[in-house]
């Protein structure tokens, strides 16, 4: 016959893991927001470089126009930046979630104040990591408009259609 013990150990165990489930589809999606974040980094840092690169045979108007679009690719960087640190900080708090769920199985210790804690500061840096992305969508598509508003005009069109 099999051990009653051993077989409550063992479906503490598989519910324990059952629980470590959900915490580690929050890092797969705070991971793919990381990718993302990354690659819109990347564009903005293209982005800059090329309109650095024109400053140097620019005239004055132009100079002064490259200049703002200078400046709001520094904003969408900081904005992204805070959206990557934030979105990192998620994914800390929610492997120390899964770390202190295992930790307090072991122990046979109740740490649900901690794991709250850290779960809820996971999905609280997520949810900033994401207002801050959205801000930085927010600029870059006003600098977009901008482009096209500036275009249109100098073709002898009026802007915003």
């Amino acid at each position: 016959m099999t051990d009653p013990t051993a077989l409550t150990a063992l479906e503490s165990t598989a519910h324990i893991v059952q629980v470590a489930l959900s915490p580690v589809f929050l890092l797969s999606g705070i991971a793919t927001l990381l990718n993302v974040f990354g690659a819109r980094l990347a564009r903005v840092a293209d982005q800059a470089d090329r309109v650095s690169g024109l400053l140097a045979g620019a005239g004055e108007a132009e100079r002064i126009l490259l200049g703002r679009r200078l400046d709001r690719l520094h904003q969408r960087s900081l904005a992204l930046d805070a959206a990557v640190f934030l979105a990192a900080l998620g994914g800390v708090a929610t492997c120390g979630s899964v770390l202190t769920l295992f930790v307090g199985a072991l122990r046979d210790n109740t740490v649900a104040t901690l794991l709250f804690g850290l779960f809820g500061a996971a999905i609280l840096c997520t949810l900033c990591a994401l207002i801050a992305f959205g801000f930085e969508m927010l600029l870059a598509s006003r600098s977009v408009r901008d482009r096209i508003n500036q275009r249109r005009a100098s073709a002898g069109l009026p802007a915003d259609l």
